[in-house]
């Protein structure tokens, strides 16, 4: 590491200033060393929580929270990573993790075996610029053949979906339970998936997740409508309504007060009756036009004063205040209702319809249970576990599960897992790469090599002996049975198709593409000048909590 200040002169021996005082740089081959060193540290965290046998990781974080996880991105989410390059490569499991929500821990550990293979190609004097055109090369030839190994999936095949749904399970800790979770999670995104031109269309914010701790996991379940963790308003309403007809409201049942301050003088105690009796007289014909609209449900956004509460009771109506906004949207999009935000124009067609609406005891707390909704285009999953952490885990693990589900409609093709379509290309790329020009063969073939990492990780997280899996598993790939691949549960390698492992194509390119550019991003940087830090004022040890170690980026 050089202070630049001290270094730069002109030829008459005068010292030449270009960056500020105390600035670090790093050129060249040790900038590009000490990069590639800090993505392959991040490969190295998550590699061991790859596939159905990976271990877990548990990430305290500076208040003391736990959080046990075995999913790429959240485990670098909640690290805080310093080194620059490093958070690059937590950029991409986040990137992963928006787009198609699983592999994000095959696109690091892939994106680290790229860096790790172009190393060796650097240190044999391979400029950079060739590897970066050899991994692109050789991304876009992956993508061709993952295209042609894909297969072609019914999106009314009911059993592929749910296969589709319990491999992304069975790495996670609910694989106990994936095959009951699995039949929730495909019929959650089919209720909500929407026909276009160009196929189906899932939007995931219409399947609300409400977790509680409590029961056992097989006690999740799929909500036909929405869960609402709020309870009835006031005690002598109905706690249950059949065949409920629902109005959703966006303005308070209250006395509005005045904007300006006012001042009313009552010379007489009559005149203070008539001034309260108007007000309630307000509130009962509130309370009218929705009973005249038929509803016996009211889920309203904003408060419902204590007398509008005692006439909506004697009417008989159940009442929620204070809903969320989403929850509204939800609500209405599963119920049909739509969202008055005047209560003047309350009439009966603005009503949505459910068989019921309850309110029941979940643990300690009461909610608003509203289910049986004809058509629903929203629905909730409540997600129950032995404890907090699994209950935490478990809805990360149906976060994954429901993005592959709306991957596999959105674009109906899969591949089967166990590391056998990376294996397959990397067997097809590696006869390709002859056909390559100069030293760019060389790069096709590390790339090639990068990519068994993925079974060759997935059969050491199994336990078994990573070089005679990869051997057997070379030998039958290149006998043709392209989908052979390893069968971490039985821990052998196996046709795993015949398995009824299966993942979508979209996270796979997704995979490719996304390692592929955070390589050749990482593989081109070869200065690093990073500023002094600034000197922050002397606050409380530890920085604002969970803030602590944003300044700077530290290059020490």
């Amino acid at each position: 590491m050089v202070d630049m200040a001290s270094i730069q002169t002109t030829a008459g021996g005068m010292p030449v200033l270009i960056l500020k005082e105390g600035t670090k740089e790093n050129k060249g081959r040790e900038a590009q060393k000490n990069n590639i060193t800090a993505a392959k540290l991040v490969a190295e965290i998550v590699k061991t929580s790859l596939g159905p046998r990976g271990m877990d990781k548990m990430l305290v974080d500076s208040l003391g929270d736990v959080t046990i996880t075995n999913d790429g991105a959240t485990i670098l989410k909640e690290i805080d990573v310093q080194h620059p390059a490093a958070k690059m490569m937590v950029e991409v499991a986040k990137s992963v993790d928006n787009e198609v929500g699983d592999g994000t821990t095959s696109s690091v550990v892939f994106a680290g075996a790229l860096l790790e293979n172009a190393e060796d190609l650097i240190n044999k004097n391979v400029h950079p610029s060739v590897i970066v055109d050899g991994y692109n090369a050789a991304a876009e030839q992956a993508l061709k053949l993952l295209e042609k190994i894909a297969i072609d999936v019914d999106v009314s095949d009911k059993d592929t979906l749910i296969k589709v749904a319990r491999t992304t399970m069975d790495s996670k800790l609910v694989s106990e339970d994936s095959p009951w979770l699995g039949e929730i999670v495909v019929e959650a995104a089919k209720q909500v998936a929407e026909k276009t031109e160009g196929g189906l269309k899932v939007d995931l914010d219409d399947i609300k997740v409400e977790k509680k701790a409590g029961a056992s996991m097989r006690d999740t379940k799929l909500i036909k409508g929405i869960v609402l963790d709020k309870e009835v308003v006031h005690a002598g309403m109905p706690k249950r309504v059949e065949k409920a007809k629902i109005a959703l409201i966006n303005s308070a049942l209250e006395i509005e007060k005045t904007e300006m301050s006012a001042e009313i003088r009552i010379s007489d105690p009559q005149q203070m009756q008539m001034f309260l009796e108007e007000e309630n007289r307000m509130l009962k014909s509130m309370v009218d036009k929705i009973v005249s609209a038929n509803a016996n449900v009211l889920l309203c956004q904003k408060g419902i004063d204590d007398i509008a509460q005692h006439y909506l009771a004697k009417a008989g109506i159940l009442a929620v205040r204070r809903v969320k906004e989403s929850d509204m949207t939800k609500m209405s999009r599963a119920t049909g209702a739509r969202i008055v935000n005047n209560l003047d124009d309350l009439t009966s067609k603005d009503l949505g319809s459910a068989d019921l609406v309850e309110e029941r005891k979940v643990e300690t707390d009461k909610w608003v249970f509203i289910e049986g909704c004809k058509n629903p285009k929203a629905v909730s999953i409540l997600v129950r576990g032995g404890s907090q952490r699994v209950v935490d885990e478990a809805d990360r693990s149906l976060h994954d599960a429901l993005m592959v589900m709306k991957d596999v409609l959105e674009k109906p093709a899969i591949v089967a897992g166990g590391g056998a379509p990376e294996a397959y290309i990397a067997n097809a790329l590696r006869q390709w790469a002859s056909s390559q020009e100069g030293r760019a063969q060389l790069a096709v073939q590390k790339f090639a090599d990068a990519l068994d990492a993925i079974p060759l990780n997935l059969a050491e997280n199994a336990g078994m002996d990573p070089i005679d899996t990869m051997t057997e598993l070379r030998a039958k790939q290149s006998k043709g049975s392209k989908w052979t691949g390893v069968d971490c549960r039985n821990t052998t390698v196996a046709d795993m198709y015949k398995q009824n492992v299966f993942e979508p194509v979209v996270v796979k390119q997704q995979i490719i593409k996304s390692a592929t550019e955070v390589a050749s991003m990482i593989l081109r940087i070869d200065d690093v000048i990073a500023g002094s830090k600034s000197k922050a004022p002397a606050g409380p040890p530890g920085g604002m909590g969970g803030m602590g170690g944003m300044g700077g980026m530290g290059m020490e």
